[in-house]
């Protein structure tokens, strides 16, 4: 069969054939005039299926591998499907960020420009969260630690309202802001924390005290001294090797970050986002609060 009876079979340009002629796709023999000639039904069949999965966009790397015996039509087909699910959730994050601009009033519009040009995608803003968090708690066991990151900051949508997004972006902003990081790090391990030991068993034992709070933070229960303070001066005495006495607690009151309005913010944030207002960081506002009442 001639190169031009192949095109005229096929649908497939001459120079398209010649392509994949070159590249090693289709394979050919030439007459002594020099013409390419190939073997009917063979190159037919071959050409048809590499045309059908490229109009499908399929690349060529994996039209090849099909070819060739080393992937299914099926696997092929479902690997693009997953690039095309890629590309679809990418571009709908990029048509809500430009909504949350269009829609955002004048003098607020260059401030979102600002913080949704810095997040990419979905998927940079949990990154940006475990990157800030991981060194903060990374005592917490795994399962401790993913479970404190989902409910931190639950899974945005593809295609959210533009607060919400407006609201992830300030907070992925803020994770990366390295002032934040040590002003939260003071926050969570308290005054001293160089002294601390084993700081996985501090972080376990803060983790249940926190708990135990959040219902009382989520009735708005007046911070109190009691029992739930008591819990948590011991995790930290304990993991200091000191005593729960007057003097250890204002130590653990004073040279922290609790006024820092950068963490006040970072905590609004995600109560806007989460829906709750038993936050990490109002238990830690609550406890401490509580402790202030005893020193």
């Amino acid at each position: 069969m001639s190169i031009g009876e192949l095109a005229r079979r096929t649908g497939v340009p001459v120079r398209t054939i010649r392509f994949y002629c070159d590249s090693g796709i289709l394979e050919y023999r030439r007459t002594g005039g020099g013409h390419r000639i190939f073997d009917s039904p063979a190159a037919v069949d071959r050409l048809l299926l590499v045309r059908r999965l490229r109009a499908l966009g399929v690349p060529l790397p994996a039209t090849l591998n099909v070819l060739d015996g080393a992937e299914s039509i099926g696997a092929a087909a479902a690997a693009e499907r997953a690039t095309v699910d890629a590309e679809l959730d990418a571009l709908r994050w990029r048509r809500a960020a430009l909504f949350a601009i269009e829609c955002a009033p004048p003098g607020e519009r260059a401030r979102r420009l600002e913080l949704l040009a810095a997040v990419q995608d979905r998927s940079s803003i949990i990154d940006s969260a475990v990157a800030f968090w991981r060194p903060i708690l990374g005592p917490l066991p795994r399962e401790q630690f993913d479970s404190f990151i989902d409910m931190n900051l639950p899974a945005l949508s593809s295609d959210p309202a533009p607060h919400r997004l407006v609201a992830y972006a300030e907070l992925t902003a803020l994770a990366t802001d390295p002032r934040v990081k040590t002003a939260m790090t003071q926050q969570i391990w308290r005054s001293e924390h160089g002294k601390i030991g084993d700081r996985r068993h501090l972080a376990t034992a803060v983790a249940d005290v926190c708990e135990i709070v959040a219902p009382l933070v989520a009735a708005h229960e007046r911070p109190r001294p009691g029992a739930e303070l008591d819990q948590y001066v011991h995790a930290h005495a304990t993991a200091r090797r000191e005593r729960d006495t007057p003097r250890f607690r204002r130590a653990l009151r004073t040279g922290t970050a609790d006024t820092d309005p950068r963490l006040h913010r970072y905590w609004h944030l995600t109560a806007e986002i989460t829906g709750t207002e038993a936050t990490a960081g109002a238990i830690h506002y609550w406890l401490s609060d509580a402790l202030r009442q005893t020193i």
